[in-house]
């Protein structure tokens, strides 16, 4: 009985002095998780660092300084001077200008109107156009030529006024551009021949208007077989 406790306690001693620590289990290897995104095949390029950013606020850079043309004045294209005839010596004081209607068909056949003007004031020459015109001696740029309806600039006004006189009437046009009187029209007659003049000026309008005003008073008609040939 004591052999056999003994033994088995030999047996026992042996067991753990001689077997061999149990062997470690290798962890099974690690699987690796299924790629959700396609491996790298190349490096990620490199960016570059931000700039630096100054707190300070940038300087305005100077500018090229704008040259500023000065635009040349909008001036009134001035009327020709007129070439005025030499007041002939002895001449009579009162003259008179005949001419053809300029709205002949409102008009008689067969009559041309009729002014009586001063000899020491007006000089019967031609316009720029090369109509028959009144030149006044006396005040520069004043003269009164004929016209007929027509249009105006989209920067001009025109004001309406009436001319009675004994035996004619006028419509007068004073025409305005930016609030300056630029011209005045003159149409009417005797109920037999209806004409139309225009006064321009550059000074004096006044003295100007009221010598014009004085000539186109006289205004009448008269026979084609009457009326003085215009020189």
């Amino acid at each position: 009985m004591i052999r056999r406790i003994i033994l088995i306690l030999i047996l026992a001693l042996v067991i753990t002095s001689c077997g061999a620590a149990a062997p470690a289990i290798e962890a099974p290897a690690a699987t690796e998780a299924p790629a959700t995104e396609a491996a790298a095949t190349e490096a990620p390029a490199a960016t570059e660092p931000p700039a630096f950013q100054s707190l300070e606020t940038p300087a305005a850079q100077p500018q090229a300084a704008e040259t500023s043309v000065p635009q040349p004045a909008q001036t009134d294209t001035p009327l020709p001077t007129l070439e005025l005839p030499t007041e002939p010596v002895n001449a009579p004081a009162q003259m008179v200008w005949d001419g053809t209607p300029t709205y002949l068909g409102e008009s008689a056949p067969g009559y041309s109107f009729r002014v009586t003007y001063d000899t020491d004031l007006w000089a019967l020459t031609t316009d720029q156009f090369g109509f028959p015109a009144l030149g006044h001696r006396n005040i520069s740029a004043c003269v009164i030529s004929v016209t007929s309806g027509r249009g105006l600039p989209g920067d001009m006004t025109v004001e309406h006024d009436v001319l009675y006189t004994e035996n004619i009437t006028f419509d007068v046009g004073n025409v305005y551009e930016n609030g300056a009187l630029k011209f005045v029209t003159y149409t009417g007659g005797d109920g037999t021949i209806i004409t139309g003049f225009v006064v321009n000026f550059e000074e004096q309008v006044d003295e100007c208007l009221a010598d014009a005003v004085t000539v186109l008073s006289t205004l009448r008609s008269v026979p084609v077989s009457q009326a003085t040939p215009t020189p």
